[in-house]
């Protein structure tokens, strides 16, 4: 297997750097979602103390009963606020539901933008109110790290750097707080059940705070597995459908999968935290015309970037 192209980048560089600091950014984190979808993060404005504290509140949640967590799986939300109960997510192409259960947090509008009418609220835990307060900080860091990640995005592409900024302000992002129970008779486990089956993500890009234990993966040029690793804090970014379509295949949205650990290990849990940044639900996923050409034809009927995560959301099962 060749070399698998997932750089280590200061997002520092690009908010605060020189002229030529920038530009080598864009151009790494452009070249590596060209060729593999993946890149590490440092310095994107969450510290170790905030990350802790999340994890700390994430396990305080999933460790309830699962009669308390059920109460706030509210039906019609397609899972996009509060709880989505055990094996109840799978991936497209699968029969076996992801060994997983997980909490969504939504937008939250704070200026007098209409579109605060069209999210619904975020649900509150009531037995863990910590919960609530440190997931909305995250959220809105890790939604000002992926705006600067996009505007080096739109560098590359050639586009003006603010291209993405009013598309993904109050954007319909989601915060996915996620548990990989335990599981204590592996060998009773459907043939292909796993923690999160082989698939790409929905939105533009997705941040990923680093996991409580290894097991993510992507799929390689080459048809391999590859273990994607960050070091520490790092964020591992990747790009979803959404830009994927909308650079007509320049960037791609790279196969990836979180897989079983080994014997005894699956008796433990895993814990992760991806932040998925969407795009107001009215944005064009129409290919840029700047990504067509002779040798790269268009390939992408046009839809809107709402319509696009309604089909999706079918096909995963979350919405009917």
């Amino acid at each position: 297997m060749g070399t698998v192209n997932i750089p280590r980048l200061d997002l520092n560089h690009f908010v605060n750097g020189g002229d030529n600091q920038r530009k080598l950014f864009s151009d790494a984190i452009g070249k590596a979602f060209n060729e593999t979808g993946f890149v590490t993060v440092t310095n994107h404005g969450l510290d170790k103390n905030l990350i802790d504290k999340l994890y700390a509140d994430v396990k305080t949640l999933f460790a309830l009963p699962d009669a308390v967590k059920a109460k706030y799986e509210i039906p019609g939300l397609a899972g996009q606020r509060g709880y989505t109960g055990k094996q109840k997510e799978t991936a497209k192409g699968f029969t076996a539901p992801d060994l997983k259960e997980f909490w969504q947090i939504g937008q939250t509008v704070t200026d007098d933008d209409v579109i605060k009418g069209e999210y619904p609220e975020n649900i509150r835990v009531d037995e863990v109110p910590d919960f609530n307060d440190t997931t909305l900080e995250v959220y809105k860091k890790l939604e000002w790290a992926g705006i600067h990640l996009l505007r080096a995005i739109s560098v590359y592409l050639g586009l003006a750097e603010s291209y993405f900024d009013d598309h993904v302000h109050n954007g319909n992002s989601i915060l996915r707080t996620l548990h990989y129970f335990p599981i204590t008779d592996p060998d009773r486990l459907p043939q292909d059940a796993v923690r999160a089956g082989a698939h790409e993500d929905i939105n533009l890009i997705t941040l990923l705070i680093g996991a409580s234990a290894d097991g993510l993966e992507l799929l390689t040029r080459d048809n391999k597995w590859f273990p994607v690793k960050a070091h520490g804090e790092d964020l591992v970014v990747n790009v979803g459908d959404m830009l994927q379509r909308l650079t007509n295949n320049k960037l791609k949205s790279t196969t990836h999968r979180v897989v079983n650990p080994p014997g005894e290990l699956m008796k433990f849990s895993r814990f992760s935290v991806p932040f998925f940044l969407h795009p107001k639900a009215g944005m064009d996923l129409s290919c840029l015309l700047s990504c067509i050409d002779a040798t790269h034809p268009k390939q992408y009927d046009d839809i809107t970037a709402g319509e696009y995560l309604d089909e999706r959301l079918r096909e995963i099962g979350l919405m009917k």
